[in-house]
């Protein structure tokens, strides 16, 4: 009888680097599952592409541990091996909002024995011109504060430490002009800022990307804010979005499986709160159910 593989990927500086006391346990876990484990902690950024990509064939599970970042990266590095591998995660960043729309426990421990133990879930992979994003793909206002905001900063303030940072930036709020092209609908304006998001929380903010949310139907949820005209725009706007409420006005928010954004100079993106380059045009297309990743079985 073969014995099964997994490789354990983590970031060792996540969440304030929780996992040193939790790893112990964590391995028992997987080795009593009957897993042969290889643990390689990250050594830089981007390093988890790199891993997931070039080590994936001879393994039967990958299991990692960070922030939505990490899980990003390793995400990223299965799609572009071309082969379908399963995930487990254990959650360790500072949000961790994909972690917490699949009901993920935030004990580590707990999280271990669901991505050994637990059942496949067939999750949607979003597309962003040759790269990937597991959550959210995102530009515009506060965008910046995510791979902007120092690691350290992030594991002693958390939820904190994006709003202190998103407030240095309300002095000078830039718009961007877009041509948005989704299925049946093509919309002209400029744009404060945009999300495309399969997460049923963003930023640690359950409820704002809408009611009926499916990780595993096919499509986006689509949220882009208006630039405000005046300073009552704007505080309609962050009312708006405190009370998860769409403001018809100043906000356009639909559902679509692809879209096409053009602009009139390069736009910074963030993929799952990571720096995803600069952009005049993009295309983001949903990849249906190209992940199977590990969630706690229902009860």
């Amino acid at each position: 009888m073969a014995v099964k593989k997994l490789l354990f990927i983590y970031n060792p500086k996540a969440g304030k680097g929780q996992i040193r006391g939790n790893l112990m346990d964590i391995l028992d876990i997987f080795a009593k599952a009957g897993y042969e484990i290889t643990v390689r902690p990250t050594q830089y950024a981007g390093e988890g592409v790199k891993l997931a990509s070039k080590r994936t064939g001879k393994y039967d599970l990958i299991v990692c541990s960070g922030g939505d970042g990490t899980l990003d990266e390793v995400v990223t590095g299965i799609m572009e091996s071309g082969r379908k591998k399963t995930v487990g995660y254990i959650p360790a960043g500072s949000t961790n909002d994909f972690g917490n729309s699949l009901h993920i426990p935030k004990n580590m421990k707990q999280a271990a024995l669901a991505a050994v133990n637990g059942q496949q879930f067939a999750c949607d992979v979003g597309a962003f011109n040759r790269n990937f994003f597991v959550y959210i793909a995102a530009f515009g206002l506060f965008t910046e504060v995510s791979y902007e905001t120092k690691q350290e900063l992030k594991n002693v303030l958390g939820h904190m430490a994006y709003i202190l940072e998103g407030m240095k930036k309300l002095t000078n709020i830039k718009s961007y002009h877009m041509k948005i092209t989704a299925q049946d609908m093509v919309i002209e304006d400029d744009f404060l800022y945009g999300m495309v998001t399969n997460s049923v929380s963003v930023g640690g903010f359950k409820g704002i990307t809408g009611k009926f949310v499916d990780l595993s139907d096919g499509v986006f949820e689509v949220t882009l804010i208006k630039r405000p005209k005046n300073l009552e725009d704007l505080n309609r706007i962050l009312g708006a979005l405190t009370m998860k409420d769409i403001d018809a006005a100043q906000m356009y928010c639909f559902k679509t499986s692809s879209l096409q954004v053009e602009a009139q100079e390069e736009v910074a993106w963030t993929l799952d709160g990571e720096y995803g380059g600069r952009h005049t045009q993009v295309f983001i297309e949903n990849r249906k159910q190209a992940l199977d990743i590990m969630v706690p079985r229902e009860k």
